[in-house]
């Protein structure tokens, strides 16, 4: 059984940043190197959204509305994945969340929900104007 255990929300001015860890607690060795990874946030009334996310091979994908901004990687020999968000604005504001897939996925899903088989519980992130 696979557990994912997300930490670093909170609450911050706009401008700030904040840096979220994922941590596996898993039954396969070194976890990352065998599954896909990424994260996703859903804020209050809407859909769950795609963030960013880094596969086996490392290829990594942000969805538009954080490139240049947030930063995802991993650190194997600790398995905990990580999310470096700087410049938060507002709309940032949400519960965030990771995932991790075992499944055969190209990049360009990695950022769709549908294709992954683990989640964290979450950690909140909110950014005031």
């Amino acid at each position: 059984q696979v557990q994912l255990v997300e930490s670093g929300g909170g609450s911050v001015q706009a401008g700030g940043s904040l840096r979220l860890s994922c941590a596996a607690v898993a039954y396969t060795y070194s976890f990352y190197i065998s599954y896909h990874m990424a994260w996703f946030r859903q804020a209050p009334g809407k859909e769950r959204e795609g963030v960013a996310g880094i596969d086996r091979d490392d290829t990594i994908i942000y969805a538009d509305s954080v490139k240049g901004r947030f930063t995802i990687s991993k650190d194997n020999a600790k398995n905990t994945l990580y999310l470096q968000m700087n410049s938060l604005k507002p709309e940032d504001t949400a519960m965030y969340y990771c995932a991790a897939s075992s499944r055969f996925l190209s990049p360009a899903g990695l950022l769709h929900g549908n294709n992954y088989n683990y989640w964290g519980q979450g950690t909140q992130v909110t950014v005031s104007s």
